[in-house]
C-alpha cells in the first residue's frame, strides 16, 4: 500500500451558506501551481491527478480538521462532503456537525485560512523545472481526505524521493543524502552528451605552409 503523503494549498477556506445550511468550503488542491521547495525537488498536480478518485465517486474520502481522526467534519458516504473537479483545482464542501459550530466560526473570523489533502501516489512522473530544478507530477492519485487547517505541518518528503529514487535507479538513502545537499539536479544532468569539437590550430610554420598551397595549389 502507497503511503499517505499531505499537501496544502494557499487558496483561502472559505464559509459557504445556503439557506440555513453553512458549510466550508475551499480548493484543497489546485492545478500545475509549483509547491514550495519540498526537500530538493518542487511538485504540481495534473488535472487529471483526482480523475480516479472522482470516477469511483470518491470512496470512503473524509474531511477533518488538521487532519485530525477526533476532529471529523464529514465524509461523502454521509453525504456531508462535496467534492468537485473544475479547471483550477480540487474544490471541496463540508457540512461540519452542530457540534463543530466552533470551527465554522474559526474560518468565519479568518484564523483558519488553509486547505490541505492527503493521498496516496498511484501514479508519477519525474522532470525539472524551467530553471532545471527537480520536480515531480502527480499523474494518477487516490484522494483519502481534505481538511481545513490553520497550521499545516511540512510534508514529508519521503515518498517522493522514494519515488525518485525508483525513477532513476538509484538508492534511496543515496538519494536522501543528495536531497539534504539539494544536490537532486545532478540526477538530470546528462554525463553522457559528447563535448564539442575542440577547434583545430596551427603553429606558425602551419599556417605558412598551408598559405602557400592556397596560392598554388600544384605546390
Amino acid at each position: 500500500m502507497a503511503d499517505i503523503e499531505r499537501r496544502f494549498t494557499k487558496v483561502a477556506v472559505e464559509l459557504r451558506a445556503q439557506q440555513e445550511r453553512k458549510s466550508i468550503g475551499g480548493y484543497a488542491a489546485v492545478f500545475n501551481r509549483q509547491s514550495h521547495n519540498l526537500g530538493g525537488f518542487v511538485e504540481v498536480v495534473d488535472p487529471a491527478a483526482f480523475n480516479a478518485s472522482r470516477g469511483d465517486g470518491w470512496p470512503d474520502v473524509i474531511a477533518r480538521y488538521n487532519h485530525d481522526d477526533n476532529m471529523l467534519l464529514g465524509s461523502t458516504g454521509g453525504g456531508t462532503l462535496r467534492l468537485g473537479i473544475d479547471g483550477t483545482g480540487l474544490d471541496y464542501e463540508v457540512d461540519p456537525p452542530k457540534a463543530r459550530a466552533d470551527i465554522l466560526e474559526l474560518v468565519q473570523r479568518g484564523d483558519v485560512r488553509k486547505s490541505s489533502f492527503a493521498f496516496q501516489t498511484m501514479e508519477d512522473d519525474w522532470g525539472t523545472t524551467d530553471q532545471g530544478f527537480p520536480m515531480r507530477t502527480l499523474l494518477k492519485v487516490r484522494l483519502v481526505d481534505v481538511a481545513p487547517v490553520n497550521t499545516p505541518a511540512y510534508p514529508d518528503s519521503t515518498a517522493g524521493l522514494r519515488s525518485l529514487a525508483r525513477h532513476v535507479g538509484a538508492d534511496v538513502e543515496e538519494v536522501r543524502s543528495m536531497a539534504e545537499r539539494d544536490e537532486l539536479r545532478k540526477f538530470f544532468q546528462r554525463s553522457d552528451r559528447p563535448s564539442a569539437p575542440r577547434k583545430k590550430t596551427y603553429g606558425a610554420a602551419a599556417r605558412m605552409a598551408l598559405l602557400a598551397r592556397q596560392k598554388d595549389p600544384y605546390a
